[in-house]
């Protein structure tokens, strides 16, 4: 696929954007472009490769799922500006 001044004015006029005329040949150049390097990399042979999510293999760290800041809840309510029946007090928003 080829792109022409045409197509670039056409994007440009959809996309908002103020292309000067003596430009828009420029940019069809740099637009092809980019199009054959896509071309090329539909070209290789990715048969059997797994897809990657980064390019550094790494693995996560594990640890285990315990609980370890619970019963603290006279600590966590000292900060609070009002509380009651160990919860707290916030302004009413709805009526």
């Amino acid at each position: 696929m080829s792109v022409t001044k045409d197509d670039v004015r056409k994007v440009a006029r959809l996309s908002r954007i103020a292309v000067p005329e003596e430009r828009l040949e420029e940019m069809a150049g740099e637009l092809n472009g980019i199009l054959g390097w896509i071309d090329q990399l539909n070209e290789v042979d990715i048969e059997g490769v797994e897809p990657m999510t980064s390019v550094v293999e790494t693995k996560l760290p594990m640890r285990e799922d315990v609980v370890t800041d619970g019963n603290i809840q006279d600590q966590v309510l000292a900060n609070a500006p009002r509380s009651e029946d160990g919860f707290f007090v916030v302004p009413k928003s709805v009526e």
